[in-house]
């Protein structure tokens, strides 16, 4: 079949104005060209086979629509990281404080002693000097302390950026035992915490000798009674003993007995003690006896 397409023509070459080619009669050429397509007798092509994805899916990157990170998620990540940076700095400077020299023990003050010198126990934390603050911690003090059978405990407090406070807590004395020609001191587990030759220089009641050994019963039992007694009314005592756990009696320094009895209702007996001890006087009624057997009922005769 025949092209129904017109002619498409082409100027050729020229030369330019005032030229002119050698041999040509003319002063201008005129050349034509045909430009023929090839005829489309060909059953159109049908569509390639749909493979499940959308024509879009080819489409150029630069027609991919990017939409902005929310507002919630950038401050969020903001946030973790300036809370990060922030730790970070805070580890540094904590760090530089436990090993820093400038914290260092130099001073170790004491308080809280009775029966030791602030000195004694100085020297027995004296290790403890150029450590930094930071590092010391009450464990090792109460290590460091143990051969200082008159501390129960201690407790410290750091006073950058040197000093170091000490709180000791010590045993205290409830009564004496009599040890050849001394007298010792001991507390309600029978540590022994000093000793004196003059009996009349520490107000604490004796405990008389049949209940002297400090692992037996009597002197458990009696030992628990006087740790009970306010240190005033302890005070006022001169002897403690007791014919079986259950007959604990006192002796005060007049002369006048207290029937304890046996250890139970203890804080209800010193308070019932207490307030009898402390009745006025009546010159016509003459009192030997304090009862706090039993507590809720005391009477004297």
């Amino acid at each position: 079949m025949a092209s129904t397409r017109k002619p498409t023509y082409r100027p050729g070459t020229e030369p330019r104005p005032g030229t002119s080619r050698p041999g040509s009669g003319s002063d201008r050429v005129i050349s034509a060209q045909r430009s023929i397509e090839p005829e489309d007798n060909s059953v159109a092509a049908p569509p390639p086979a749909a493979t499940g994805k959308s024509a879009n899916s080819t489409a150029s990157p630069d027609n991919v629509i990017v939409f902005p990170e929310p507002k919630r998620r950038r401050q969020r990540r903001l946030v973790m990281w300036t809370l990060s940076i922030v730790a970070a700095v805070v580890a540094a400077l904590i760090a530089g404080a436990v090993f820093s020299p400038a914290l260092a023990v130099r001073t170790i003050t004491v308080d809280g002693t009775t029966l030791l010198t602030p000195e004694a126990v100085q020297k027995a934390l004296s290790g403890l000097e150029g450590k930094p603050l930071p590092q010391v911690g009450e464990q090792e003090i109460n290590e460091l302390l143990k051969p200082l059978v008159q501390v129960r405990s201690a407790t410290m407090e750091a006073r950058p950026p040197s000093e170091l406070l000490v709180h000791v807590n010590e045993r205290v004395p409830v009564a004496l035992l009599k040890q050849g020609d001394s007298y010792v001191m001991v507390d309600v587990d029978g540590v022994q915490l000093g000793a004196t030759k003059d009996q009349s220089a520490v107000a604490l009641p004796l405990i008389d000798a049949g209940a002297g050994a400090t692992n037996t019963e009597l002197f458990k039992a009696i030992a628990a009674v006087l740790d009970t007694l306010p240190a005033d009314v302890r005070a006022k005592m001169s002897t403690a003993s007791a014919a079986s756990p259950d007959a604990v009696e006192l002796k005060l320094v007049d002369g006048k007995t207290v029937v304890w009895g046996n250890a139970e209702d203890r804080e209800l007996k010193a308070k019932a003690l207490e307030a009898l001890l402390k009745m006025p006087a009546d010159p016509k009624v003459q009192v030997k006896v304090y009862d706090v057997s039993v507590p809720r009922h005391p009477f004297t005769k």
